[in-house]
Formats: structure tokens, sequence, C-alpha cells
């Protein structure tokens, strides 16, 4: 089995953009001093540090040591932990997650853990990519697999689930969804989009040689350049976000 490999420092040089613009999905969370809340999915913790600054207590999980690492390095309490076996109890006002559900594929396990993790009435604020989300990019990946037999099957390792999809999988999992919303979001690759293959879909490659990387980063790379390219704007991912907002039951 493949699994996506994280490195906290490359994350930060190449997608600092992703803390950036989940800033708002703060603000829908809406922390209180003296709250308890689980950050799922926290990364190097900078949006873990933002929620920490308002006064509540956050704890940290995510399933790579090194984002861990980074996130204990700031002074937060941050555990290494996969978002689909949580073993909370009762314990959190809120579970926020920025960016990181769509990397956890068994989502009604992720759901029914977060539930569980909840106290009463507690709220589960969240981002993930939706239905549509980097479709160009997953194309030409795709394309270029096809074309090298000795790469073996393209597996797709994101799940990006519609607003009706997710909805009717919160609610069956308990709770009511007060806010969902599906937001088309053209991400600019600051430092193109060789980088982000490099950084996103390390999976996808995990099995290859290092020549056949080099292949494949260098003919994904001409195959979306007439289509994600411009001289006036550089590198633009295809990117739709899907955020949400629902209260346990």
């Amino acid at each position: 089995m493949t699994h996506q490999s994280w490195n906290a420092s490359q994350y930060i040089d190449h997608a600092a953009f992703v803390a950036e613009l989940g800033v708002p999905l703060v603000a829908l969370l809406n922390p209180s001093r003296g709250e308890k809340i689980l950050d799922l999915g926290c990364g190097d913790g900078t949006l873990t540090m933002k929620i920490a600054q308002t006064g509540a207590s956050v704890h940290g999980v995510d399933a790579s040591e090194s984002m861990i690492a980074a996130a204990a390095s700031r002074g937060l309490s941050a555990e290494v932990c996969s978002g689909e076996s949580l073993n909370f109890n009762n314990q959190f006002d809120a579970v926020f997650s920025n960016a990181a559900l769509h990397w956890m594929t068994d989502y009604q396990a992720v759901i029914g853990g977060v539930h569980r993790a909840l106290k009463p009435n507690g709220r589960f604020v969240g981002e993930l990519g939706g239905l549509g989300n980097i479709a160009a990019l997953i194309d030409a990946m795709e394309r270029v697999f096809a074309q090298h037999d000795d790469f073996g099957q393209f597996k797709n390792p994101w799940f990006f689930p519609s607003a009706e999809v997710y909805q009717a999988a919160l609610e069956q999992g308990g709770f009511r969804v007060s806010h969902i919303e599906t937001i088309e979001r053209p991400t600019p690759l600051k430092t193109g989009v060789r980088e982000w293959l490099k950084l996103f879909a390390n999976s996808v490659t995990q099995a290859l040689s290092q020549d056949q990387k080099a292949c494949f980063h260098e003919e994904t790379e001409a195959l979306l350049k007439p289509v994600l390219y411009s001289e006036q704007e550089g590198w633009i991912a295809d990117y739709v976000r899907l955020r949400f907002a629902a209260f346990k039951v």
C-alpha cells in the first residue's frame, strides 16, 4: 500500500498558501476562550496557533511525524494520530479541520471518530477538497500513467465529495449540518506545478524509480501548461473547496 509522506520544511516552503487560505475557516469556527478544540490534520500547526491565540485550549493530531514535530516546536500540544482511528471520547467542544479530510478516504470512520470526540452539541467545522478539485491535475497524471505501462496503475489518493454526499454522510454520522458550501478557488502555485506534484502527489509516484519520477513530473507539467499556466498569472491550480459546519446531535 502506498501512502502520502510529508516533510514539514518542504511544506512550509511550497504550501504556505494552504494555511493562509484557511484563515476564514477559523472565523467560521469562532473559537472562544476556555474551549477545548481538536485540530484534525493540524499539519505544522499554523492554524492551530491562531486558534490557541484566542484563548482556546487546542490539541493537534496529524498522521505525519514531521508535521507533529513542527507543531510541537511552536509549543503546541500535538500528537501523531490517524484521523481514521481517533480515540477521544466526549472531550472537545469543537473539532476543526482544514485541507486534511480529503486525505482520509475512510470518511465514515473519520466522522464517527469526530462524533465520539465531541461533547454533546459540539461542533465540527472543516474544509476539504470538493467535487471537481484539481480535476485538470488528476486528468494529466492519469494520462501520463496511461502512456507508460512500466509505471503501473494510477491510484487516486484523494476523496473529493460533493456537498450532497458529504452532508448525507455527516447526517448519517449523527450531525446536524448548519452550513455547507462549495467554493471554486483558483489557487496560485508560486513555486510551480512541479513542486506541487513533488509535495502533494508523492504517494502517486512512490513506487516509481527516480528516472520514472522525473519523467512523470516533466510530462505532467507539459500537459498542464496549456491549461493552468499563463505568462500573466503563472501557475494557477484548479482548486474547489467544500466548507461546512455541523453540530453533534
